[in-house]
This record gives C-alpha cells, sequence and structure tokens, in this order.
C-alpha cells in the first residue's frame, strides 16, 4: 500500500515538474519576461527544497515518515493552485496587432499611412502608455509563479528522500531497486502531454470570441491556457496526499528476509546496526540529540570518498541535464516549429528601406505577415502595405510596395518554410528517445549505489544532501545559466506595454542550437573525467574489502558466515543442477 501510495506521489509531483517544463515558452510570452527570468523562476523549486531538505531528511528520518511525506504533498498542491492564480486576477491577455478584430467591421485598414497623417496624428501609439500601466509596473504577476513553486519546492522535499529510506527499509533488498524504480516513470510523459493539450488551447478560452483573435499556436505571440494545467495538476497532487495519512511509522521487517538466511547469519544479521536502527524506529526521538549529532555525521558522510565522487558527477551531469529539459521544448519550437532563422527575414539588421520610408512604422511593433515572395516581415507596415481587406485570420494586405512581386499581397503569420525541418524532425526525436533512454540507465543503479555505500543510519541524510547539493548546485544556478545564454540568441525582441523589453520574439535558430546543444555536451563531458576517479576509487574499495576477508574468514562470525554460506549452497543444489567444480577461489568470495 505505501508502494502505491508513493508512486502516485510521484506520479503526481512528476506530472507537475514537467508541466511547469513544458509552459516556460507560455510564462514568458504571458508575463512578458525573458528566458533567464524563466530561469529564475524554474530554479525557484529548487530554492523552496534548499530551504528545508537537510532538516527533513536528518529528523524525518526519526519521525513519522508517511505523515510527513503527507504534509509535502499538500504543500505541493497549494502551491500548485497559486501558479495558476495570476491568470484570475491580471486581466486578458493583449497582444499587439494592426489587424481588425471586428468580423462586421467593413471600414478599410492602412496599415502605412501617408507620412502627412503620421506627422499630424502626433505620437505613435506605441510610445504612449497605455492605461493601467502605472499599476502594471508595481506588481508584476510572475511573483506569483516563483512563491508558488517555491511552495512546491517545500513540499516535494520529504517525498524523495523518506520515500526511498521507508521502501529501502521494509522491502526485500532484491526488490528495492525495481520498486524504486517503477515509481518514476509515468509522471512526465502525462506532464508533457498535458502541456501540449492546454498550449493549443487559447489562454483566455471561454471569455473572448475565437474569430476575433488573429494568431494561431505556431504565432510567436500566442499564449495557451497555461492555468488549466496547473488546476489539473495541483488536484492530483492533492489527491496524493490522502493514503499517507492511514500508514504506519514502520512496518514489520518481512519474513522472509530473515527465513532465507541460516541461524548463524541471522543471528549476525539482527546484531547489525542495519537492524537496530530498523527495529528501533518506534523509539521516541530526543531532538536536542540528534541536533548535536548532526554535524559530526555530515562530516562522517563527506568524509566517504566514494559518497563524495558520486556526488561531484551528479552535480555536474545535473547541471547537463536540468538546463537541457528546461528549455528543450523551446529547442524544439525555436528549431521545428517555426521559420524562425535570419534568412527569413527580408531586413534582417536594418528595418527601414525605401520601400516603407514614407509608412513612418514603429520598429518595435511585432506583427509578422508572409509576402508572396516566401518572406516573413515584422509587421505590416514595414512591408510597406496600403491596404486590408477582412478581418482576423483572413486578413489580406495589398499594395504592399516592399512585396515586389505578383500581387504585392501578404497574409497574416510567418511564412510557412518548414518543409526540410518537417523531414529532419523525425530524427532528432528517434535520437532523444535513444539518448534518454541511456541517460535514465544509471538512475536507480546510481541510488542504489549511493545508499549501499554508506552505514544504513545514514541513508536518509546521504539523500537528502544529495538532493540538497545537486539542487543547490545545478538546479538553481543550471535554467538562469542557460537562458541567459539563450537570451543572447535572440534576434527580436518585444516591446512591454509600459515600455521596455519584453519576451524574444524570433531566435537565431544556428546560434541558439550551437549555445544550447554545445553547453549540454560540455558539461557532460566534464564529467566523464570524474566518473573514470570514481570508478578508479571503487575498485580499489573492492579490493580492499575482499582482502579484510579473506584476512577474517578462518575465525569469528566471518567465519561462521561464510561457512553457513557455503552449506547453504550445497543444501540447495544437486548434482543435476549445480555443476561441481574441484577449483575452490577464494578470491571470489565477498562479504555480505
Amino acid at each position: 500500500m505505501f508502494l502505491v501510495a508513493l508512486s502516485f506521489a510521484y506520479f503526481a509531483k512528476a506530472l507537475s515538474g514537467s508541466y511547469m517544463k513544458s509552459t516556460i515558452t507560455q510564462l514568458e510570452r504571458r508575463f512578458d519576461i525573458p528566458s533567464y527570468l524563466i530561469g529564475v523562476i524554474d530554479g525557484s523549486f529548487e530554492i523552496g527544497n534548499l530551504l528545508v531538505i537537510a532538516f527533513v531528511s536528518y529528523f524525518g528520518a526519526k519521525l513519522h515518515r508517511p505523515k510527513i511525506i503527507a504534509i509535502g504533498c499538500l504543500l505541493m498542491s497549494l502551491g500548485t493552485f497559486l501558479i495558476a492564480l495570476p491568470h484570475f486576477i491580471i486581466g486578458r491577455y493583449k497582444f499587439e496587432t494592426s489587424i481588425r478584430s471586428s468580423v462586421n467591421s467593413t471600414n478599410s485598414l492602412s496599415p502605412c499611412p501617408v507620412r502627412s497623417s503620421v506627422l499630424a496624428a502626433g505620437p505613435s501609439a506605441s510610445s504612449v502608455p497605455s492605461s493601467g500601466c502605472e499599476h502594471e509596473s508595481r506588481l508584476s504577476m510572475w511573483i506569483y509563479v516563483f512563491l508558488g513553486n517555491i511552495l512546491r519546492g517545500i513540499g516535494e522535499t520529504p517525498v524523495q528522500p523518506l520515500g526511498i529510506s521507508y521502501i529501502d527499509d521494509h522491502a526485500l533488498e532484491e526488490n528495492a531497486a525495481f520498486y524504486i524504480g517503477i515509481s518514476t516513470i509515468i509522471g512526465p510523459v502525462f506532464g508533457y502531454l498535458l502541456g501540449s493539450v492546454c498550449a493549443k488551447i487559447y489562454v483566455d478560452i471561454g471569455f473572448v470570441n475565437m474569430e476575433s483573435i488573429s494568431i494561431t499556436p505556431g504565432d510567436a505571440r500566442w499564449v495557451g491556457a497555461w492555468w488549466l494545467g496547473y488546476l489539473i495538476a495541483g488536484f492530483i497532487t492533492l489527491l496524493s496526499a490522502m493514503p499517507f495519512w492511514f500508514l504506519p511509522k514502520s512496518l514489520p521487517l518481512p519474513e522472509t528476509r530473515l527465513d532465507k538466511y541460516s541461524p548463524e547469519r541471522t543471528s549476525f544479521i539482527k546484531d547489525s546496526p542495519l537492524l537496530e536502527h530498523k527495529y528501533q524506529a518506534d523509539e521516541p526521538a530526543n531532538f536536542l540529540e540528534m541536533a548535536k549529532d548532526f554535524l559530526p555525521t555530515l562530516r562522517s558522510l563527506l568524509g566517504n570518498p566514494v559518497y563524495f565522487l558520486y556526488l561531484c558527477v551528479t552535480i555536474i551531469q545535473f547541471n547537463s541535464l536540468i538546463g537541457m529539459v528546461t528549455y528543450k521544448p523551446k529547442y524544439i519550437e525555436q528549431h521545428y516549429g517555426q521559420s524562425a532563422s535570419k534568412a527569413n527575414f527580408l531586413m534582417g539588421i536594418s528595418l527601414l528601406a525605401s520601400c516603407n520610408a514614407d509608412c513612418q512604422c514603429p520598429e518595435t511593433n511585432w506583427d509578422p505577415m508572409c509576402g508572396e515572395n516566401g518572406l516573413t516581415y515584422f509587421s505590416p507596415c514595414l512591408a510597406g502595405c496600403r491596404t486590408s481587406h477582412g478581418s482576423g485570420m483572413d486578413t489580406v494586405f495589398e499594395q504592399c510596395s516592399c512585396v515586389a512581386v505578383g500581387n504585392h499581397t501578404a497574409s497574416v503569420g510567418q511564412c510557412n518554410n518548414r518543409d526540410s525541418c518537417h523531414r529532419v524532425f523525425p530524427y532528432f526525436l528517434a535520437l532523444s528517445v535513444i539518448t534518454s533512454f541511456i541517460i535514465s540507465l544509471g538512475g536507480t543503479p546510481g541510488y542504489m549505489l549511493l545508499i549501499r555505500c554508506i552505514r544504513p543510519q545514514l541513508k536518509s541524510l546521504a539523500l537528502g544532501f544529495h538532493t540538497l547539493t545537486t539542487r543547490t548546485l545545478a538546479g538553481i544556478p543550471a535554467p538562469i545559466y542557460f537562458g541567459a545564454i539563450i537570451d543572447t540568441t535572440c534576434l527580436k525582441w518585444g516591446q512591454k506595454k509600459c515600455g521596455g523589453r519584453g519576451a524574444c520574439r524570433i531566435y537565431n535558430t544556428t546560434a541558439y542550437r550551437i549555445a544550447y546543444l554545445g553547453l549540454t555536451l560540455g558539461l557532460r563531458t566534464a564529467s566523464f573525467f570524474l566518473c573514470i576517479l570514481g570508478l578508479v576509487v571503487l575498485r580499489r574499495h573492492v579490493r580492499r574489502q575482499e582482502r579484510n576477508t579473506l584476512a577474517n574468514g578462518g575465525t569469528g562470525a566471518a567465519a561462521g558466515e561464510l561457512q553457513a554460506l557455503r552449506k547453504e549452497e550445497n543444501n540447495s543444489c544437486n548434482s543435476d543442477q549445480c555443476p561441481r567444480t574441484t577449483d575452490y577461489d577464494p578470491e571470489r568470495e565477498t562479504r555480505l
């Protein structure tokens, strides 16, 4: 029952976590913020972990672990609901456009007025602050997302270290890895699927006339119903908290775990620190004594060379992994989902030309349109379009002086020059699946190495401190510096309603690819050198342990243990099932 409850909690937290990753582009556009600030929001989850994880891991292992996990799930649910709150208080989403939204309107829209009328009209609309600007500048709505994600991080803290240690304490040793592994599979899949569904729904669905919306999900100004997924994820997380309230503080050790050993080995195991730790789980905890032991215990943990090297390797690899996962949806969108390269724009660096010199176009507006010549223009005004007819997505611009082919017309949105990208994308997807599978192979074995290389009493602290350091040194900084580097590849920045730089509208995909994939590869390559050092230390450790076993093999409890092991092997095998060997190799003996 605990396994079922923990699996559901893992599903809920992985669902909301992966959904957060899938909505970074939507949040960036909705709140008009750059990528590095999205990295700050994403890293706030790790900040929440950082605040409490060391204490939860250390003290929580001595308290009622299921109930602590239940409290964590409640906090995660509350934080997820808080993330969705800005949608209900920020007002309707407004994007810059020169397209008429009224279906019944018959007036002709002139994107490029003559110079005299522009000069007579006074300052342009883009230079005059809009109503409500003063209020909006006082309060940034993304702060609610930031605080909600911190609360999610605090709530998630006890789930992993306390859940894994609880399973490992009460499950058969050969089944512990299996139980831990199956708890983390399904959540991310459903999180990204939910993100895909919500991204296709307009952010203000049900509150606006969809016929008046002149953009599609492929437009850089489109914002999906990002808030809807957080409400769903919050409700699922709330449900995951309920089973833990009815689970006991500890479980009796499975009989098969002791019955499978001979009497000599059973006596040896019952006297071991592992069983002492498990049978004493219900004893009352003295907080003062536990606090005094915290620093010496932490010093002992970090003095383990295998644990310390594994910690360093995962910090570097998590920097690579978290940065890659955070911005992978954005990378796919920019590189395979849009014609977003510099070559697709007529005027890459100098926006003004002789064909639109008389239009007095604001250079900050972003209202892309596709000309008959297959090029995308920043706005109908910059394309020199004099007239238009239709409304919404059916708007057609005419007499466009910069479109020097055909009827000099243009349509709404960016040009769809993505045939080659569509052909390449399946290969990219296949390689992503293969590499993700290879990377995931080391996850559960890594956890088993972590909890087997230290004393059993330090298991919860080891898991908690590992999570603390990886999130402090990888989870927080990686999205920020990945986002800052990605921002340097932006070709066109949007403008906030109150002035200032908003979200990036278009990227140089070549520079984006080099920065994103190059940084990911460089960090992972650096971790391989520490992996080699770790293998050397492990090999020496195993050899030293074998020598100690052989040196003590003739006396004491170790001798009885080895003799019981040989006797058990002889009793469990007959002449037909087990090959008889006359060459006895003591080097193959390992201490249990």
